[in-house]
Formats: structure tokens, C-alpha cells, sequence
């Protein structure tokens, strides 16, 4: 046991370039190794300066070398392996530097052809590079503010008494009835499973449809839902962040084929009123989290005027001590429909009764409430079966049915959250399924959850990639993801 401990020790990782510039060594003339890539270099005629960076941090580490005949073989994009002593920088930009005695090109990289020069590259060529794109400062920070902002995710949810699930990726049910579901199957018929028999028929040399995997049919996941609802039914506190697939056609900046959504599902809860305070004190506690990250911070710094002022609102955000806005689908119509009979603004009028379009929502939040705005309680025939009825005389101004759901609407993004509380009453749970003509039979399990100590639950979704735009200020979700797929493109 005692051999296995110092095994382990020695064989841990060297300190990353963000580790360095946080903790130097205590000792100032240790030596020290880095390893990289070169993201810059220029030489003088006594005297040669190299950025490395290993993608651990938005600055890279200024390399000096003295002795010129060192860099000589450094080029950008090469990956090189470093020795000399972290010492104060007297230059501006950087408040360390790395004084070279030792390098070593690890893999070399010719200038003439790497794809990936200094020049600006424009958003479809690194697409096209996908590959490479990682190494453009930019999605280097998006990255590593992806993982940022998951920790802190991570740490809401387990200070509030959450537990982490893993929920499936193939399903059995297309979880909001929209029916823009990938189904799969083997990319080749599969041997029957059934047991042979003497009195078996020969085998036919008739072409064959490949055989369902599973014995039905089988999609990938657009939501973790309905499991994390079962899961919830034994532990009251349940989130998942996993990938979900919608194959639906859209081409909006909002919109990817395979995408990350943060969901949630706890018990004993009644109100709508409680599922977004949730909502809110995540996010409240995510962009706090991020108040003086170096990455948010870069990617913010290209932006110009108003656009400059958002992280600052952002991040105000956080501590605003009033809660933030709410107001009923039934008034946010209403609202819509009068700016619209002043200045004839939307492409599509509002009514009440239909969906919010983007043109909508992206007003609502950014010019009616200039913030983050929860619209609750949405006409029954817009939402999906699984959501709780309101009595019916909850609201008197709507115009029909309702249920208790909300709508979380921020600033450049438009729809971030969606939540709902769940329908615990068998007999209207029933109804809803049978009134969105889906199959009782494919619903059993879940009826079951209402039968055996069901109890008033609900939760929420929220996509990642939306929630990375929000915080970042890219524009599109599709630079938001190291490699997205949307429809009519799968990049790698």
C-alpha cells in the first residue's frame, strides 16, 4: 500500500502554465518546464520573445531567450517543451516570464502551410477547420468558460442538496410529443434472437429490413425528463447536464442537432413561484462565479458600445437585490400586442393563444424589461401533455386554459429556461395523454409514477450553449460547442 502511495505521487502532472502564474515557485531561481505551443514569436538580433500557450489559461507565458540560437527552430504553431526560471517580467502585458535555457521542438509546424495564421479568420473558415479552432484565442476561452461554468453549476445544485444522475441517451419516448426525434437503428440487420428450433422454416433469400436493436423503436434522447421525474420519485433532488438531439430543420443562431441542456426535477414543490426562484439563484450564483474571469472577460473585450456595457450588466445581475421580473403569458400578449398597434414592429402579430415568436421574446427582454423576465402560465395548447392544469379561474384575464409553467427570457439570446411544474393527478395526467393523441401503453411507467406515492414535483431545462452565448456575447450557439452539428452539417 505504502509503494502504491509514492507511485502515485510521483507520477502526478507537472504544473500547467495557468497553475505557474497563480502559484511560482516559492524558490525564485528554480527551474521550472513548460510545455506548448508557440502562439507568437519574434526575434531581435540579441534577444528572441515566444508566447506559449497550453490552452490552460486566456494569457499565455512570455519564453525570453538570451540565447537566440535557441529560438531558432520555433515556428507558430509548434509544440515545444521549455526549461529555464519563472522570474518578474519588466515589460509590459504580463507580469511574469520564463527566462529559456533549454528548448525542445516537439512537433514542428511549418508557417507556409498551417491554416491557422495570426491574421484575423473569419467564422466560417474556422468551421471549416473545426479541427483547429480550438487554438484561436477566442474558442480557447469559450472552452475553458464551458467548464467554468459547469463547476459552478456542479457546486449550486450540490449546495442545495441535489444529486448528480445519469440519465440514458437512448430512449423509448420522444419527451415533448414535437416529434423531431433521431431514430436509431443497426447499420446492418442483426441475427435473430430468437431460440432455434428443429421445426425451423429455412432461411429465405428475401431482402430483409434491419431488425430493431431493442424489439421497437428507439431515438436519442431530446430530454432527460421524464427519467430524472422517475429518478425524483426516490430522490427528492435530482440534475443531470447531458447531451440531447433534435432533428428539427432550423437554421437561427440558437439552434444545434445535438446540444447540452442543464435539467432538473425535485419533489414536494407546488409553485411555479419556487422553480424560478431555482432558476434564478443558479444563475445568480453561475454569473457571480464568473465576476472577474479572465475568459468572460475576453471574450467580451471585441465588443463595442452597448455591446461593451453587457458584462458589465451581466455581472450587476448577480446581486440586484429585487427578484427578477415575472409577469403571465396573458400580460405579456397584452403588452406585445399595444407596442405593436403603435409601431407596427413584429413581423408576426401578437395573439393570444399563439406561441411567443424570437422577434417577441428578444423584445420582451431586451427593450420592455431591459433584463432577464420569467413569463409564466402559457396557454394548455401550446405546452407538451406532462404539464400541471391551472384551476381554471387562476387568471380571469386569459382567454383559455392554462398551466403552470414558465419561460425564462434574457438579453441578445431570447429563451434560455423552460420549467414547468408536472401533472401528480392521475386522472388529468391521463386526460392530457390521451387529448395529445399518444399511445397510454408507451406512458405506463410514468402513469405508475402517480400511482405508488406520487407526489407534486417539477423542474426545469436549460441549454448550455444558450447559457454560454448569454455569458460570452457570441452570437451563435454554433460557436458556442467545440464541434457543432446542426442540420445539413456535421463537423469531424
Amino acid at each position: 500500500m505504502l509503494a502504491r502511495r509514492c507511485f502515485s505521487s510521483a507520477a502526478s502532472l507537472p504544473p500547467t502554465i495557468r497553475q505557474l502564474l497563480a502559484t511560482p515557485p516559492s524558490a525564485p531561481a528554480a527551474a521550472i518546464q513548460i510545455n506548448g505551443w508557440v502562439k507568437s514569436i519574434r526575434r531581435q538580433k540579441k534577444v528572441a520573445f515566444a508566447v506559449i500557450s497550453d490552452g490552460s489559461s486566456e494569457p499565455g507565458l512570455q519564453a525570453v531567450f538570451t540565447d537566440v540560437t535557441l529560438a531558432k527552430h520555433l515556428t507558430n504553431g509548434a509544440s515545444v517543451r521549455l526549461r529555464g526560471t519563472l522570474t518578474d517580467s519588466p515589460g509590459a502585458g504580463q507580469a511574469k516570464e520564463l527566462q529559456v535555457s533549454e528548448a525542445e521542438v516537439l512537433g514542428e509546424c511549418d508557417p507556409e502551410a498551417y491554416p491557422m495564421q495570426k491574421k484575423s479568420l473569419t467564422v466560417e473558415y474556422l468551421r471549416d477547420h473545426c479541427h483547429l479552432r480550438a487554438r484561436t484565442r477566442e474558442i480557447g476561452a469559450m472552452l475553458r468558460l464551458r467548464d467554468s461554468t459547469t463547476r459552478a453549476i456542479h457546486d449550486y445544485f450540490h449546495n442545495n442538496g441535489f444529486t448528480h444522475v445519469h440519465t440514458p441517451i437512448i430512449t423509448s419516448n420522444d419527451c415533448e410529443g414535437a416529434g423531431e426525434t433521431f431514430r436509431i437503428a443497426p447499420s446492418s440487420d442483426l441475427p435473430s434472437t430468437t431460440p432455434s428450433s428443429q421445426n425451423a422454416s429455412p432461411p429465405t433469400t428475401q431482402p430483409q429490413a434491419p431488425s430493431e436493436y431493442f424489439n421497437h423503436p428507439a431515438y436519442l434522447t431530446v430530454s432527460s425528463q421524464l427519467h430524472l421525474e422517475a429518478v425524483a420519485a426516490a430522490i427528492s433532488r435530482v440534475y443531470t447536464l447531458s447531451p440531447c438531439f433534435r432533428a428539427e430543420r432550423s437554421q437561427t443562431s440558437r439552434h444545434l442537432a445535438e446540444f447540452w441542456m442543464l435539467e432538473a426535477e425535485w419533489a414536494f414543490t407546488s409553485s411555479v413561484a419556487d422553480l424560478c426562484a431555482v432558476v434564478e439563484g443558479a444563475l445568480r450564483h453561475v454569473l457571480r462565479a464568473h465576476a472577474s474571469s479572465a475568459d468572460m472577460i475576453a471574450l467580451w473585450r471585441a465588443k463595442e458600445g452597448a455591446e461593451a456595457e453587457r458584462r458589465e450588466q451581466l455581472v450587476a445581475l448577480a446581486d440586484v437585490p429585487q427578484p427578477w421580473t415575472r409577469m403571465t403569458y396573458t400580460e405579456a400578449v397584452r403588452v406585445l400586442a399595444e407596442h405593436h398597434a403603435k409601431t407596427h414592429a413584429f413581423v408576426f402579430p401578437p395573439e393570444w393563444g399563439k406561441g411567443l415568436q424570437s422577434e417577441h421574446e428578444r423584445w420582451l427582454a431586451e427593450t420592455h424589461v431591459r433584463g432577464p423576465v420569467f413569463v409564466t402560465d402559457y396557454p394548455a395548447s401550446l405546452k407538451p401533455f406532462y404539464m400541471r392544469a391551472n384551476p381554471a379561474d387562476s387568471d380571469p384575464s386569459a382567454a383559455g386554459p392554462t398551466v403552470a409553467c414558465f419561460d425564462l427570457l434574457v438579453p441578445g439570446v431570447g429563451e434560455l429556461v423552460g420549467g414547468s411544474l408536472r401533472e401528480e393527478r392521475l386522472e388529468l395526467l391521463e386526460a392530457a395523454i390521451e387529448r395529445h393523441g399518444l399511445a397510454k401503453a408507451d406512458y405506463a411507467w410514468y402513469l405508475d409514477l402517480r400511482k405508488y406515492g406520487g407526489a407534486p414535483h417539477g423542474g426545469f431545462g436549460l441549454g448550455f450553449e444558450r447559457l454560454i452565448s448569454w455569458m460570452s456575447g457570441i452570437e451563435s450557439v454554433r460557436e458556442c460547442v467545440a464541434m457543432p452539428r446542426w442540420a445539413g452539417r456535421m463537423l469531424l
